[in-house]
This record gives C-alpha cells, structure tokens and sequence, in this order.
C-alpha cells in the first residue's frame, strides 16, 4: 500500500501531465476559464504542452512531459519504506522540472533569442515564444510540489508535505513577483534604446545634470531630482517626526481634551486617497483658494501660486506622513518604563532632567523609526508632488514621466527608480547605524506600576503650542477637501450643488428586451470605479492568506534559512512603490510572463505591494498565543494543515481583520505602484482622479474622493462584522 508521500507525488505528477494534455501552454487573448478555446484546441495559439511539442515543432517543450511521467512511475512503483530514496528522486526531478520550464521561458521570447550568448552558442532561430499560460502555470506548481514533497521525505521541515509546501510556494511567489521584477529594472539601466548591454549608456543616465545639478546653490538654474528628493525628504522626515513625537506626547503624558479626536485623525491619511491633501491645500491656498481670496478682497493682494513647488509639497506631505509617524511612536512612548523615571525623580531629578536624561534617550528607537517611515514616505510620495510640485520635480514624477511621457525611456525610469532604491536601503543603513548596538530596554516581565511623569511645563507649553494649531489645520483642511465637490466651482461661485457627484457617478434606466428595465452606468467614474473596487475585492483575501500564512510558517515551525525567508516577504516594505511599477511594467511586458496591461498585473502588484503587513498582523497576533495549543492538535493526530485551519486561524481573527482592511484599503488609494500598469480597459480611481486633477476639473476629483471615503469606512465595517473577534465558546452552558 502506497503511503500518503508516494500518493500526493502521484496525484502532482499525474495533475502535470493532465496539464501539458489538455490547458493551453501559451497565455491566451481572452478569459481562458471561460473555455472558449476549446474548438481551437489544435491550433499553435491554443494548443496543450504535447501538441505543441509534437504538432509544432516546439519540441524542446517535450522533456517537461516526460519528466512528470517519470516521476508518476517512481512514485507508483517505489516501496513505502524507501522514503529518502524516493525523496532524492522527487528533488531531482521536482528542481529540474522547475529550472528548465522557467529557463526555457526566458531564454526563447517573441524575436528568438532572448540574449546574446544563446544566439552565439546555437546560432540564430526562427522559434519564438509568447507568454505562458494556465497550462504552464500548473506544470510549475506540479514541478514545484514534487520537489517539496521529496525535501520532506529526506527530513527536512520534520517531514512535514504542508508546511514544505507553503515554504516553497511562498518563496516562488516572491522571486518571481518582488526579486525577478527588481532585478530586470536594475539590468535595464544598462541596456541602451537597442536593448544591447552598454555601460556608457548607463553611465550617461545615471550622471546627467538633470539629475544631479547644483545649479540652484549658485543661483543659476535649477538644482537636479535626486538632489531636489533627497532634500524634501529630509525635511518631511524631520517635521513629521517632531509633531508625530509632540502628538504622541499629548495623548500620552498631558491632560489634553481632545485626545480621542487625535486618534480619529491617525485613520484619516489611511481611508483618504494619498493626493487629498494636496486638493486641499489648493482649495485653501491656491491662487483661488480662500486665503488668497481674502487677502484680495481686504488688503487688494494680487493672488499668487505660492504653494506650488518645494512649500506646497513640504506642506502637504506633513500634513499626510504625519499621523503615520505618531502610530509609530505612540506605543514607544506608552512603553517608558514609569519605574526608571520615578528612581530618577528619587535621585532628586526635576521633571525637565527626567525628561532630557532619562525619558527622551529611551524613545529614540522610535524616534529613529518614524524618521525612516517618513523619509521612505516620503520618496515614494506621487500623488502630492504631481498636484503640487509645480517646476519643482522629484523621482517618483521624473519616474512617471519616463515611462508615460512623450519621452518613453524605460532604461532613464529604471536608472531613476535605482536612485531611489539606493537613497530608501541607505536610510535603514543610517538608522542602523545610528542606534548601533545600544540596549533601549525599560520594560522586563516584572510589574511596573508607576505612573509616567507629567512633561515639564515649558515641554508642555511647547507641545500645545504646536498641536492645537496644527490639529485644527488638519480638521480644516479635510473638511474643506470634502466639501469643495458639494459646490459648484470652488473660488468663484460657492452654490451648493450635486453636479459633480451626477457626472461622475450618473445612472440611467433603459428597456432591458422589453422585459423590465436595465441600469446603466453612465458615469464618468463608473468604470474605474468597479474596476477598483472589483481588483480589491479579489487581492484582499489572498493577500491576507498569503501573508497569514507566511506569518504561520515563521512563527511556528523551525527550518534552515528561516531568517532569509522572513526578509525575502517583507523586503517590499522597504522598496517605495514607485519602484514596484516600474519593475512590473519592465518585467512583465515579455515573455515569459506577459501580463502587462491585464487585470492580473495590477492584482498581483497589490498582493505583493502590502503582503509584508499581513506577514507583520500574523506574526503579532501568534506571539500571543501558546504554542501548546498547537502542540495539542498535533498530539491528537491532527495534520500541519487541520491544525492551522481548525485551531489557529479561529484566534487569529484580529489579524485577519487587519490584513484584509489594510489590503482593501490600499488596494482602493494606492496611486504610486499601480499608476504604471493602468490600462484603457483597466482604469484604477487614482489614476482617474489623478487625470481630472491635471486638467483643473478639481469638482470630479473631490466628488470621487468623497465617494471612496465613505466607500472605504463602510467596507471596513463589513469586514469586521462578517469575521467578527475570536472569542470563540469552549463550552455550553449547563442547563
């Protein structure tokens, strides 16, 4: 009797040739569940693995085959008791199987020969290949299993097939959507407009005045992008850091009123699209914003467009990054050991020595940490640069400039993003650095019952001083950001209207066959709109479970190079998501995996784009809970797999809620990433909006910011009622 390795060997080896049989190998123009590709089945277009080997000439394709009946026969007719035997053979044919059906993928594109030394090694060809298909997609995963399920058999992950499986899916999954796309942008900056490798052309985008002049120092110009990106950013990292520490320190150490309030407005940057702020500030400040109009009409000002450029953006990203870095200090501030400070005050310490010797030192981890966040916000920053930057150009919109403009230069994009990646890795370098390897210890497993001491009074005084002013600002600023899609045009006629709202999302009623009446979506909005909310709605549970999962596997089960595998899936954190787009369109517009202007493009960059927050919710949320209940399942026969489903997930329902609304979230207000990989057919509500902006019609934009506000809290309100807490009922009341 075949034990369950040999039979799961079996089942993924007879699933690969059931795959090379019957499902297209190459991507297919139309939706390929929709099985209209089935009368074209013969054909080069749609035909399976074996008839493309043996009907068109493709036979280099035929090994894959081949392969999976080998490992059919191995597994049907080894000995239940030969496991490491059988495991060896299912590593070799597993790895192998995966290698070449990936390597022959990028080696024969659409014109041949995908590099130069093939065409020097083979001579020229007239083969070509497009993308692959659902066919090809479970040939990889078969290849892919049968290797894990062999490392299992040989001992490895304690020869546990689930979780070596989730191992290796998860690690395909991001070489293939976070690394492979990153190392394609890198090498296109080498590469001139030909596509031949060229270290001159390389050294002439990445030295060009354009980028690195300091003509602005001496008067005489403008100063270059990375220049003008780096500056920005370290001025937005050092205000926000300053007001998020002030916030945290008046929710935390003062009697402030309206501290509630402050956590309100902590979700707001979250709910709202990243360029709202900047409508905003033009609503206010704008050369028809109320402070001009003001000045005009009481001191005979002439309006001026003051807050386009380096002021207005600084402003912006302020007022957006800000909150951001109160969440991360918040807990860093709640977490001073109260005992430390009172045994500094029994030393006979005044409040301010309290505060400047003991206190402050020990907030500095978090100090350092929303200094990062902030800057890496910062960089990555599209949408507030692209309304307020005026001539003031940074990365992200020379970026995007690159790849949409009529300049089309996808090697000068991949040089940029480069820059940016450079100057995001030499942040976390610096704050490395800088906290070195000093311990901020304050809080041990012993109680601490003491009462943090009040700030000192000039402290205090200055914290108020700064918040009230800065939090009104904020309320104003959101609320006239709302309202300027309620009126008809904002700076010359203020009569409340719904117009903008009816053009962007107006519905009409026709005969549906005679029958009943039809809706039709004749909005301008509506398209993007569904297109959107269709996207996230899909990319929010496999995000969650992917990212659950990964969570699952690094906190739970002990395997070599755990540690690499934890910074593999959280490395897109770091990378801003301007990068991520640019490496998407790069990598993605060949073959193998051509998927540029599909929905899945989009949906796979939204996985991988918030991925590492369902990792980071997962592993919080697990820390918490004993491992003896795990163990529990396991003592009573429970599989890897029963155990995670019927034991862990339940309890896990905060994270779940969390991965789900963060994904949705940013799924829905994403601007940055995604705005490379929109499409005619698939258009996304930021880039819709983005486009309204540019042309002034400020009135849709708001209206449609107004509409994914509400939208977004509804929906986050939705998740948390259908999974609901983990308080889960261990018994039944007796009667």
């Amino acid at each position: 009797m075949r034990s369950p390795p040999q039979r799961a060997a079996l089942a993924w080896a007879l699933a690969g040739l059931a795959a090379c049989a019957v499902l297209p190998w190459y991507s297919l123009q139309g939706n390929v569940f929709a099985l209209g590709w089935l009368p074209h089945i013969a054909t080069k277009e749609a035909a399976p693995l074996l008839l493309q080997a043996f009907s068109h000439g493709r036979g280099w394709l035929l090994p894959i085959g081949l392969l999976f009946a080998l490992a059919a026969a191995i597994a049907f007719t080894f000995p239940a008791a030969a496991r490491k035997p059988l495991g060896a053979w299912l590593v070799g044919i597993g790895g192998f199987g995966v290698a070449y059906t990936l390597l022959q993928g990028f080696a024969l594109g659409i014109k041949g020969w995908s590099f130069g030394f093939l065409t020097a090694l083979a001579g020229t060809t007239t083969q070509t290949q497009i993308g692959m298909g659902l066919g090809a997609v479970l040939v990889v995963l078969g290849f892919l299993f049968l290797l894990t399920t062999g490392i299992a058999l040989r001992g490895s992950f304690r020869g546990d097939m689930f979780v070596a499986g989730g191992v290796g899916l998860c690690v395909l999954l991001v070489v293939l959507f976070t690394f492979v796309p990153l190392f394609v942008m890198l090498t296109g900056g080498f590469q001139n407009q030909e596509g031949a490798w060229s270290i001159s052309a390389f050294a002439n985008r990445l030295f060009n005045e354009r980028i690195w002049g300091l003509a602005c120092v001496q008067g005489a110009g403008r100063c270059g992008v990375a220049w003008n990106t780096l500056f920005l950013a370290l001025c937005t990292a050092t205000g926000c850091t300053l007001l998020g520490l002030a916030f945290a320190l008046t929710v935390t150490r003062t009697k402030f009123p309206a501290k509630k309030l402050v956590r309100v407005l902590t979700v707001l940057p979250i709910v709202t699209p990243p360029f709202v702020i900047g409508l905003g500030l033009i609503l206010i400040l704008g050369r028809s914003g109320l402070v001009n109009q003001f000045l005009e009409y009481a001191f005979d000002i002439a309006p001026s467009r003051w807050i386009y450029g380096l002021q207005g953006v600084l402003l912006a990203q302020l007022f957006a990054f800000t909150p951001v870095a109160f969440l991360v200090l918040i807990g860093v501030v709640e977490g001073v050991s109260p005992t430390l400070e009172e045994a500094a005050q029994t030393l006979r310490a005044d409040r301010a020595k309290v505060f400047t010797t003991v206190s402050f030192p020990l907030m500095l981890p978090g100090i350092a940490n929303a200094f990062l966040i902030s800057f890496i916000e910062s960089i990555a920053d599209f949408g507030n640069p692209i309304v307020l930057g005026g001539n003031y150009a940074v990365l992200s919109t020379e970026i995007y400039f690159s790849i949409v403009g009529a300049q089309l230069d996808q090697g000068k994009a991949a040089v940029l993003a480069l820059i940016l990646l450079s100057f995001a890795l030499g942040a976390f370098w610096i704050q490395r650095r800088v906290l070195g390897k000093k311990s901020y210890v304050s809080m041990t497993g012993k109680g601490d019952s003491g009462l943090p001491v009040p700030l000192p009074a000039r402290v205090e005084k200055g914290v108020y001083a700064i918040v009230i002013p800065w939090l009104c600002l904020t309320v104003i600023l959101y609320v006239l950001a709302l309202l300027g899609g309620f009126v008809e045009t904002w700076g010359r006629d203020y009569t409340p209207t719904l117009k903008h709202f009816w053009k962007a999302f107006s519905v009409e009623f026709s005969a549906a066959g005679g029958t009943g009446l039809g809706i039709v979506w004749t909005g301008a909005a509506w398209n993007s709109f569904w297109t959107t909310l269709t996207l996230a709605t899909i990319a929010a549970p496999f995000t969650a479970a992917l990212g659950l999962l990964t969570a699952w596997l690094i906190t739970r089960n002990q395997f070599a190079g755990k540690n690499a595998f934890e910074f593999m899936t959280l490395l897109s954190f770091a990378i801003p998501g301007t990068i991520i787009g640019v490496a998407y369109i790069l990598a993605f517009n060949v073959p193998p995996i051509e998927i540029t202007g599909t929905a899945l493009v989009i949906l796979l960059c939204f996985m991988f784009r918030n991925l590492p927050v369902g990792v980071r919710a997962g592993v919080a949320t697990m820390s918490q809970l004993d491992k003896s209940l795990d163990e529990a399942s396991l003592t009573l026969r429970g599989s890897s797999f029963t155990t995670l489903r019927r034991v862990v997930l339940p309890l896990m329902r905060p994270a779940i809620v969390a991965a789900l609304v963060y994904s949705f979230v940013r799924s829905m207000t994403t601007v940055s990433a995604v705005i490379f990989l929109v499409s005619a057919e698939y258009d996304l509500a930021t880039a819709f909006i983005i486009g309204r902006v540019v042309n002034a019609d400020y009135g849709i934009a708001l209206a449609y910011c107004t509409v994914l506000v509400v939208m977004m809290i509804l929906a986050i309100l939705l998740i948390q009622w259908l999974v609901g807490d983990r308080n889960q009922k261990i018994g039944r009341k007796s009667k």
